[in-house]
């Protein structure tokens, strides 16, 4: 404690702390502040504790013990031929437990110096030269890439990106509580802790309510129309499933529909795809998305729907089946979830004007209609699920009705 109150020491210190960021460690004001914090519990005239106290502060990664050492050995020399090192000045000789093995003398680099040559191949005499050089990345080409133009080395590139990617898709409240700072007292919480006063209550408990992640639905069109962006979409799908706490439910549909949930569980993605492959038999074939969102209706809605879930439909809107089996199918899906989300490949170009007949008929009850063509338009959907509200969206339908009540003559 005496030697550490010595103002010297800690002009050394500060001094130490100069000699190691200018070697390349990170040492900044707060790890000098925790040393000298450190030092009031280390007996500063052992050597071998003040050393490893310091090293044990100041460095953080493995390659920096070497400069660490030298640096140390350096700086805390005792004094040689009458010249100390530093101006620590302590009571008393510093005391070595053990000896230590000196490391060669350390060299500080000339920062003024002009940079050296490089050398030549054949020239082994003296190591070669790192020169660091900055290159323009393809990754801000493969954001804005459309799926359909990408080649086979893209495909792949694209493909590790996605793995990259955590999705969730907003939070919901759920009935139950957890200890916190709500509103709501917690009677039974309270009484329980307050039983060692003998039953008088000194201190009052509060809950607030639990939120947990929406489960997510993917309805994904795999017709012939939607061909060049199929597999690619399906890594997007294989990339959600294992991005969920509870992995979400997947359903590919052309002409019929078809459950792949169980098949994306594997842990390779490749493996899953093609399983996916030999399960579906309606590959690239015609789209009709009315009778599909019927027997994902009528089958499967109650059991997957649940709990406040948000419904993302991939496709292009090209579709061949009844235009009126569509537009129920799509009401009663946008009544049973939370929120319905249509992806369209064809929305990412400037010219692009929904005017198929399906897409015509299924715009007025889609919450949010975006655009799923390059993987910046990904990146905006993961935003998007992440920004949904805890209350549920304001259909459109609602508004429309209102309206035409309104204009209706009594």
């Amino acid at each position: 404690m005496a030697a550490l109150q010595h103002s010297n020491l800690l002009v050394n210190l500060v001094l130490f702390g100069r000699l190691l960021r200018g070697l390349g460690l990170d040492v900044d004001t707060g790890r000098m502040l925790d040393v000298v914090q450190a030092l009031r519990w280390v007996d500063v005239v052992e050597r071998d504790d003040f050393y490893y106290a310091l090293r044990c502060l100041l460095v953080h990664q493995r390659e920096h013990l070497a400069v660490f050492d030298r640096a140390f050995e350096l700086f805390w020399r005792p004094p040689q031929n009458g010249r100390r090192v530093g101006r620590v000045v302590l009571q008393g000789q510093v005391r070595r437990k053990k000896p230590r093995v000196v490391p060669p003398p350390l060299r500080l680099p000339d920062w003024n110096a002009a940079p050296p040559k490089p050398t030549t191949p054949g020239n082994t005499g003296e190591p070669p030269i790192l020169q660091a050089t900055f290159t323009y990345s393809d990754r801000e080409v493969l954001r804005r890439k459309n799926f359909a133009e990408l080649s086979d080395d893209e495909l792949r590139a694209i493909r590790r990106m996605l793995a990259s990617f955590t999705w969730q898709a907003g939070l919901r409240r759920t009935r139950r509580f957890r200890p916190g700072a709500g509103r709501t007292f917690d009677l039974r919480r309270t009484l329980r802790q307050n039983l060692q006063y003998g039953g008088e209550v000194y201190r009052w408990s509060r809950k607030e309510p639990r939120y947990v992640p929406r489960p997510l639905v993917v309805l994904a069109d795999i017709s012939g129309s939607m061909e060049r962006y199929t597999r690619l979409l399906l890594h997007f799908a294989y990339g959600l499933s294992r991005g969920f706490e509870k992995g979400g439910e997947i359903f590919v549909f052309s002409t019929r529909l078809t459950r792949i949930t169980r098949p994306m569980k594997e842990k390779n993605v490749d493996q899953a795809l093609r399983q996916v492959t030999g399960s579906v038999q309606d590959w690239s074939g015609g789209t009709r998305i009315g009778e599909a969102l019927k027997s994902f209706n009528f089958h499967w809605g109650r059991r997957v729907l649940g709990h406040g879930a948000v419904v993302l439909l991939i496709s292009d809107g090209w579709d061949q089946g009844n235009t009126d089996l569509l537009r129920r199918e799509m009401a009663r899906l946008q009544r049973s979830c939370y929120r319905l989300i249509w992806l369209n490949p064809l929305l990412g170009s400037e010219q692009y004007r929904p005017l198929a007949r399906g897409m015509q008929t299924a715009l007025p009850y889609i919450d949010d209609f975006l655009p799923v063509h390059n993987l910046a338009s990904l990146e905006d959907l993961s935003l998007h699920l992440r920004s949904l509200e805890k209350k549920a969206p304001l259909r459109r339908q609602f508004f429309k009705n209102l309206f035409a009540r309104e204009m209706d003559p009594p």
